[in-house]
């Protein structure tokens, strides 16, 4: 591209804060239909908060650590006195979701949600259950009783996964760094060494704000982006994986990334719904990853959770709870906001994501920013 049309380009886009370190799809002239919150993030939903731990080490005969830890913290600090409702599902099972048979069963989510890669679930797990326990005080039961939710995505690609670098310690650090406001996207966390449709991806996130009869409601979206073919990429309704061009060597590296992977949606919302509406959120999920051009292949795990901090659970003794219920007839607007959240973040994923090298010297290329921008603008998309 020359920087005559670069300029023309650029001249061409609203862009306000083109050029900071981290772009978002926004940032891009992208167009997305809703209205996002404050912090277009997960974090608008008001208690919510995310901490990450980023993993990135160069070890000798070509290894190298490209992983991390993500949690997600439903009440904040108050997450372990006091549960949200919470229902999930599963689009396609090769993958982990932990601790999901009692979210079922119960309706509850009591605790963090955590996502670290494949090989790491066994010792995130059990760091959970350590941090349940170093807060001092038992469940009503008397006891310090846990089963944790931890979800994954594989990135033994980019990452020396049977090294088995994340420890306890790298959980507790996500843990206490959790905080509310803007979320990283990209190589951070457990999307540190993770790909989508050929590009190098990693966390994303979004949120839209809702009215419903008068009342405001926030719905809130991160994921974990591991998944999808190139050809099947969309964004603004266009084949971008079709018409994206690159050079012949990076479409030689990506032809090892055979599509397989996965995706985990995490959906917060301050609506007042009940587990067997949440589980119908999360599944509504599913429509959005559909518009960016998932098919849900074999080899993924596309597994969602959704959870809403409208009725506060106590964990006292109390026999009986009073609760609120958004009628069933007045959810379409949660629906609409999942798909569109969804979308966004996994946009905001890709559009996030920087060239890495990683483990055993392989590489994976980001999007490119203005290739993107110029099929986009030639098909009025922007």
């Amino acid at each position: 591209m020359t920087k005559f049309k670069l300029t023309l380009l650029l001249i061409g886009l609203s862009i306000v804060s083109y050029g900071q370190e981290n772009e978002r799809a926004r940032d891009l002239g992208i167009v997305f239909s809703g209205m996002p919150g404050q912090f277009n993030a997960i974090t608008d939903v008001k208690g919510v908060t995310v901490g990450y731990k980023t993993l990135t080490k160069d070890l000798p005969n070509n290894k190298a650590v490209r992983t991390g830890v993500t949690v997600i913290l439903p009440r904040g600090r108050e997450t372990m006195d006091h549960s949200v409702f919470g229902g999930w599902f599963s689009l396609n099972g090769n993958g982990e979701m932990t601790g999901t048979t009692w979210v079922e069963e119960s309706g509850f989510l009591e605790g963090p949600i955590a996502l670290t890669n494949t090989h790491s679930v066994g010792v995130v797990h059990d760091a959970l259950i350590k941090w349940r326990v170093a807060q001092g005080s038992p469940d009503a039961s008397g006891f310090w009783w846990s089963l944790p939710v931890v979800a994954e995505t594989y990135d033994g690609y980019l990452n020396d996964i049977n090294g088995f670098h994340v420890k306890t310690e790298d959980v507790f650090d996500a843990l206490e760094s959790a905080k509310a406001g803007e979320v990283k996207e990209g190589n951070v966390g457990s999307g540190n060494g993770m790909t989508c449709h050929g590009f190098k991806c990693g966390m994303g996130t979004s949120s839209r704000i809702i009215d419903i009869d008068g009342e405001k409601y926030t719905v809130g979206v991160l994921v974990q982006a591991n998944y999808g073919e190139r050809k099947n990429l969309r964004i603004g309704g266009l084949p971008i994986g079709e018409m994206y061009h690159e050079d012949k060597t990076a479409s030689l590296i990506n032809q090892s990334l055979n599509g397989d992977g996965s995706i985990i949606i995490v959906v917060a919302t301050d609506a007042p719904l009940l587990s067997h509406q949440l589980k119908r959120v999360a599944r509504r999920a599913t429509l959005g990853l559909g518009r960016v051009g998932s098919i849900a292949r074999n080899g993924s795990g596309d597994i969602f959770i959704a959870f809403s901090t409208a009725n506060k659970i106590s964990s006292s003794k109390k026999v009986s709870q009073n609760l609120s219920m958004l009628q069933n007839d007045h959810i379409n607007p949660v629906f609409q906001a999942t798909v569109e959240a969804t979308e966004e973040a996994i946009i905001n994923a890709l559009i996030a994501g920087k060239d890495m090298t990683g483990h055993m010297g392989r590489s994976v290329k980001a999007i490119e920013h203005l290739a993107l921008i110029e099929i986009l603008k030639k098909h009025n998309r922007l």
